[in-house]
Parts: structure tokens; sequence; C-alpha cells
């Protein structure tokens, strides 16, 4: 895709971004604030955080070097107030001290494929366009996802399909793409989705798609994003000091419950059960500040299709904890 002319704030409208504000505001308002946006993307989270606090820093980090080029013409406006760095999320802690500083005050991570990913037919991400396996969010790097097709045994194939798309016919499209590709390597999109049809019975395929959960799943072996995130959202929490307050959206479910998990279970009392009162080094690290996961308005879903599967949780720092 030739992005020379692209125009970041027209191609990509940011979810939920009215509740992200909010929710940072306390955080993003105080004097000499820093914010890590942890998936810049096309910058318009960044962009509107900048705007709405004149004396905040964010550090955004993304692996697409070309999400990265964009974002960074989008943001050059406020100089050294918007400090983009090509890292992936789980690498949060080198990024900050890289940036100049030990500690942050927000962060936040708008997880998933990005729209410049999605709306580029020769990333191969979308099983609706024919285009070549690619699904690296980093080009320079790493294993595509014909490369995986290729080598990959059945029995690691139904376990990508099971674990990162919670595929139910996993198995079945596992040996289906084996034997297929001893005739032929898989390469294009259309051929994996042709597969995919082949194998599914009809009435499944009246269902749902059934290439969705294994695109998926294969976008998520192939960047290691389930990986990364059990370490990114971990090493987020530590930076953030007194007060600081981490945001995150999910779009599928494997994501959604590690989220919910690690946020509870930094928000919870450590006292043993039948202490008579609760000393200040068992109190919780963090407060939830969403009732469960939060959705997109019924509005935000019908303008913007991307808003439909997301899933907000946010926690507030409410003390350090003593190594």
């Amino acid at each position: 895709m030739d992005t020379s002319d692209i125009d970041p704030s027209q191609l990509h409208t940011p979810v939920l971004l009215e509740r992200c504000l909010e929710l940072l505001a306390p955080a993003a308002g105080r004097h000499g604030a820093v914010v890590v946006d942890a998936t810049l993307g096309m910058g318009g989270h960044s962009a509107a955080l900048l705007e709405a606090h004149p004396g905040l820093t964010v550090i955004g980090l993304d692996r697409d070097l070309q999400a990265l080029r964009l974002a960074g013409e989008r943001l050059a406006g406020f100089g050294t107030r918007a400090l983009p760095v090509h890292a992936v999320y789980d690498e949060i802690a080198s990024a900050v001290r890289r940036s100049g500083y030990r500690s942050i005050d927000g962060v936040l991570f708008d997880l998933g494929v990005s729209s410049l990913q999605l709306d580029d037919a020769d990333r191969g991400f979308a099983y609706a366009q024919d285009a070549p396996l690619d699904m690296r969010m980093n080009q320079a790097e790493g294993e595509t996802a014909a490369e995986v097709l290729a080598v990959a045994p059945e029995g690691r194939l139904r376990a990508i399909f099971e674990r990162y798309g919670e595929e139910p016919l996993a198995a079945r499209y596992a040996r289906a793409i084996v034997a297929a590709r001893a005739d032929a390597p898989i390469e294009r999109s259309g051929q994996l989705v042709d597969i995919l049809q082949r194998a599914t019975p009809a009435a499944v395929r009246d269902q749902r798609h059934p290439a969705k959960r294994v695109f998926q799943a294969l976008r998520v072996e192939v960047n290691g994003e389930l990986r990364a995130l059990e370490r990114a959202i971990p090493a987020a929490m530590d930076l953030l000091s007194v007060g600081g307050r981490i945001v995150v959206m999910s779009y599928q479910s494997l994501e959604d419950r590690f989220v919910k998990r690690e946020l509870a279970k930094r928000s919870k009392s450590t006292a043993p059960a039948g202490l008579p009162i609760e000393l200040p080094e068992h109190r919780p690290e963090f407060k939830l500040l969403t009732r469960g996961a939060e959705l997109a308005s019924d509005e935000e879903r019908e303008r913007n299709s991307r808003a439909i599967p997301v899933r907000l949780r946010a926690a507030e720092r409410l003390r350090m904890v003593t190594q």
C-alpha cells in the first residue's frame, strides 16, 4: 500500500475515545505527566490526549514501522511532547527508560490489529481479500503465516487454532491444511479460505465464516500477541506511580480474560483470611475503575464497526509495593 498520501485522521477512527480520555484525565492532567500509548497505531488516542493536556508527554509504542511513520507525522506538531518508539508493548519498561523516565502516570492499550493493517490487503490479515499470507505486524522480521502453515506439524496447528482462535473445528482444519499443503504450498489467503470452506460442514458454514477464528489464531501466533500481552500488562502496571491509571481495550475474549484476571489480582487485598485488621502491606495495589468490561454505545457501534467487539477495563494505582 502506498502510504505517501494517507491522512491517518481520516483512515482511523479511535474506539471509545471520549471514555479513554475521561479515564486517563486525572493522571494525564498532572503537572509534567507522562502517558504511554502502548499501541500507537495511527496516533488518534495520542493526539487527543496531547490536545487535552498541554503539559503532557506521550510515549507511543508500535512494532509496525509504517504505522509509526504515519503517527509520527500526525503528532509532529506536538514537538518533543510526542515520543514515537519502535517497540513491541512488552518492551514498555525499556522504552520508558530510553525516553528518559523511570515511572509513568498513565498507560493505554488498544489491542488487536490496526486499521492500517486491516485495510492493506497486501498484509494478508483479512480473509475477505486474497493476498499473500504474511500477517506480520512488523514486516522486517519474524515468520509469516504462510511459513507457519508450511512447517507446523498437525498437532501444533490444532493447538494454535484451539488456543488463539477458540475454534471448535481446530482438529478438522489442521488435518485439511496438512493434506492440502502436500499438494501445493499455501501462500495466499484465498487458498486458505478455500481449504477451510471445503473442510467445514454445511450447517456450520451457514452460521459463521469458517476462516474468521483461524485467521485470528494465525495472526496471534505470528505476532506472539498473547505472550507479549502476558508480559506487557504486569510491566505497565509496575511502571505506574501512585494515582497512575491503566486503560485496556480488548477485542477478543482470550485477551479480555487475561486483562480481567491481571487487574483483579492486583486490586485485591492479600491479607490472610481471619486477620482482625488489614495491615498496610496487605492493602490492594490498585482499584478497579470499571464495573466489569465496558462496551461501546449502540451509536458508536453503528458508526464504527470496529467498536462492536471492544471490551474496556481500567484501574488506578493506590500504593507502591516495596520490593
